[in-house]
């Protein structure tokens, strides 16, 4: 027999193989054993076959998978994200106001499950919006239009996220921030309160004017008063002895004085002598 004589073809020996082979395409066409998920996202597995997401599981990481075929990755972007709303909304006193107020939020990665399960991927607008407008209007219609732009901005915007973040935490959502920008009241409104505070700051301004013109009367009062006990102290002291030194003792430095002079001894008052110049 020639050693190069072809075996003659046996497929009952490839029948495994074939097998094999469309096992792997029919998998293939149903599904895939791999996902990769991307950086900022994380996933949950949902078992086809089994009781869909497992909330005990948690969730998947960024980077790469392996799967059963018949299942799915569900994919959430966790990376923080944010929603402007424009509201139109009430005071206490039924004034319409208008403001932006942009929410910072990302879904609570350790309850990505029951986020899945209760809520799904459209969680956004069937959760935060919702919230995010009931609770702002709840919280505006506390307060009056001036306090909103005003005097109770801060304590307003503080009330609102503690609010928003309790409503959202039981949602399995992570509140980060609000914002409130763009206050818009009512012009008749906003005319009245910028005559009320102008009316405030012109009261400040006279009241800062008569603080300091009493203290400067105070002042001219004080300086009067020094003035009338130093004139009773130097009245009480003069007497004519000491007046008559005070003269001798000018008369003895004009004395001695090199300028040209005239004496006429005894012609003044108390006996003083009148010394003339020599003009």
């Amino acid at each position: 027999m020639n050693k190069y004589q072809e075996t003659p073809f046996d497929l009952k020996k490839l029948k495994p193989v074939l097998f094999v082979v469309l096992g792997i395409i029919i998998l293939l066409s149903i599904g895939k054993f791999w996902v990769t998920i991307p950086s900022g996202s994380a996933g949950v597995v949902y078992r086809k076959f089994e009781k869909g997401v497992d909330v005990k599981e948690g969730s998947f990481g960024p980077g790469f998978h392996l799967i059963a075929p018949w299942n799915d990755m569900i994919i959430y972007k966790v990376r923080q994200s944010e929603m402007t709303e424009n509201l139109t909304l009430l005071s206490s006193n039924l004034l319409e106001i208008k403001m932006d107020v942009t929410a910072f939020y990302q879904p609570v990665i350790s309850q990505l499950g029951f986020l899945e399960l209760e809520r799904g991927k459209a969680y956004e607008i069937d959760v935060v919006l919702p919230v995010l407008r009931s609770v702002i209007r709840e919280v505006i219609a506390k307060y009056l239009p001036e306090e909103i732009n005003t005097t109770k901005r801060d304590q307003i915007n503080l009330e609102i996220i503690d609010k928003t973040r309790k409503a959202l935490a039981n949602n399995y959502v992570q509140l980060n921030d609000i914002l409130v920008r763009n206050i818009t009241l009512p012009e008749k409104l906003k005319a009245s309160i910028e005559k009320k505070l102008q009316q405030e700051q012109e009261s400040l301004e006279y009241e800062f004017k008569l603080e300091k013109e009493t203290k400067e009367a105070s002042r001219k009062r004080i300086e009067a008063q020094g003035i009338h006990d130093f004139q009773r102290i130097v009245s009480q002291s003069i007497n004519e002895n000491l007046l008559r030194w005070n003269g001798i003792e000018a008369t003895l430095k004009l004395a001695e004085s090199t300028n040209a002079k005239v004496v006429v001894v005894g012609s003044g008052k108390d006996g003083l002598p009148i010394i003339l110049g020599g003009n």
